[in-house]
């Protein structure tokens, strides 16, 4: 077998990282929440830890405000989050989640966690903790905190 590239190892992560989503997104489907998109939950995760608006969640995610506005749209859509403007302020709209955005989280959170089992039984425990183990060298242990602003950002803060 001839050594791997570079990009076959990016396609190789970016190909798990994607088996993974588009099965715990299939089964969010069969459990009552057909529309929901890994951005959903990015957006609701972040959400949940404080990110009460536009701007907040725009800085949590790092995107842009209008991505970020655009998102609460889709989720206000959905029935996963409601806004209301600020009595303090009537040019800013207040997020909150629901009770079907706090169940998305539930169900996506098992749901992640009966797919990890499955890779677990597949490779074996020892394996799959030699895996995230090595990964975590290249990602830290916590590799996504949304409750810290602009988590996508490298760890110099660019």
């Amino acid at each position: 077998m001839s050594p791997r590239s570079g990009a076959d190892l990016a396609l190789l992560l970016l190909g798990s990282y994607r088996n993974l989503v588009d099965e715990v997104v299939r089964e969010l489907a069969n459990r009552g929440y057909p529309d929901a998109r890994p951005s959903h939950e990015y957006a609701i995760r972040a959400i949940r830890a404080g990110a009460d608006s536009a701007s907040d969640l725009a800085r949590r995610l790092a995107v842009t405000k209008q991505a970020a506005a655009k998102t609460i749209a889709a989720l206000v859509e959905r029935g996963y989050v409601t806004t209301e403007t600020d009595p303090t302020d009537v040019r800013r709209k207040t997020v909150r989640l629901t009770d079907r955005g706090t169940g998305l989280i539930t169900e996506g959170t098992a749901i992640f966690d009966e797919v990890r089992a499955r890779w677990e039984a597949r490779l074996g425990a020892t394996e799959l903790a030699t895996l995230e183990a090595q990964l975590a060298q290249f990602v830290g242990e916590s590799p996504v905190d949304l409750d810290a602003p602009g988590w996508a950002a490298d760890r110099d803060g660019r």
